[in-house]
């Protein structure tokens, strides 16, 4: 299956294990060296270059860039939500995309999927099943979709998930749309414990597993305190703080800021390119390649989370 925008390799490493073929398209130098280096399939070049008759492949999967929609970007893609939407809703009658004036161009990114999908659907080989995800900004986007999608006898589920609660060794919230048309198609249910701020890890519906915590994930590292960067408010005193026996914050490509301390409250080294990769899913041993490798990691699918809603499509 093509994975639109695929960056390091978070879908294809949770399809890989699942036995699943993907063709990652990737136009990132960076991220594509780190694909090759995981022997991962990689085309290099613009989604918008390419058609889905290059490739044949009958599941799409997707995670357009986040930058403008994110609540630590610059707000452009939000400010355009009313006419990205009308877009949206546009392509549907139409049959095709029409990129609206004046969006900028990481933005208009957005609507690539659906390009992909109408021309398929324009074809005589419509995708079997989709799986996007981005920022939950993007979660209005993906419902305008579904309504496309239905209209093409799509079975479609969409909404906000919490990467801790599939097993994700951080909190980290992404909208997910997940469709399929050979049959019915849900959100993927969770597996893991939510978790909840001085609740401990045993706590709560015992059917569920306990969420997971960077000393599981990181085992080796001993105890240890992790100082944030960012929801601070440019205060330095407000910077949130979570022990090693609580999932980590949302791992963003800044991640290389947070600082570590011990129970003593000595400064430790902060987070290895290793060590933040298995904090969104990844094996220690991944190969990390190219430059601006914390940005790869933060821009990465976690991998637990495309597993299930790859699961949700496929199974």
């Amino acid at each position: 299956m093509p994975d639109l925008f695929a960056g390091p390799g978070g879908i294809d490493v949770a399809a890989r294990q699942l036995g699943i073929h993907l063709t990652g398209i990737e136009r990132d130098a960076n991220a594509v060296a780190t694909r090759r280096s995981a022997l991962l399939d990689t085309v290099r070049g613009d989604v918008r270059d390419f058609r889905p008759v290059d490739f044949d492949e009958d599941v799409l999967a997707g995670g357009p860039p986040c930058q403008t929609f994110s609540i630590g970007g610059n707000g452009n893609g939000r400010a355009v939500l009313d006419i990205l939407l009308a877009a949206v809703k546009t392509a549907g009658a139409r049959g095709f995309v029409t990129t609206p004036a004046g969006l900028d161009d990481r933005t208009s990114l957005v609507l690539e999927p659906l390009r992909w999908i109408l021309e398929a659907g324009n074809s005589r080989y419509p995708y079997r099943a989709i799986v996007l995800e981005q920022v939950p900004a993007v979660l209005p986007i993906w419902q305008a979709y579904a309504e496309v999608l239905e209209a093409r006898g799509y079975s479609v589920a969409c909404g906000v998930l919490c990467a801790e609660e599939y097993g994700v060794p951080q909190t980290r919230k992404r909208a997910a749309l997940v469709a399929r048309l050979d049959g019915p198609v849900a959100l993927p249910a969770p597996t893991h414990r939510p978790y909840l701020r001085n609740t401990p890890q045993s706590a709560g519906n015992p059917w569920l597993l306990p969420w997971v915590s960077m000393a599981d994930a990181l085992p080796h590292r001993g105890p240890f305190t992790v100082i944030s960067n960012y929801g601070t408010g440019g205060d330095p005193k407000a910077r949130g703080r979570r022990s090693s026996n609580e999932p980590a914050f949302t791992v963003t490509g800044k991640i290389s800021r947070f600082r570590l301390i011990d129970p003593d409250g000595n400064e430790l080294r902060r987070f290895t390119h290793a060590e933040a990769g298995q904090l969104q899913g990844f094996p220690a041993d991944y190969p990390w390649s190219g430059r601006d490798i914390s940005q790869q990691i933060g821009n990465a699918a976690p991998v637990q989370l495309a597993t299930a809603l790859l699961r949700a499509v496929t199974a």
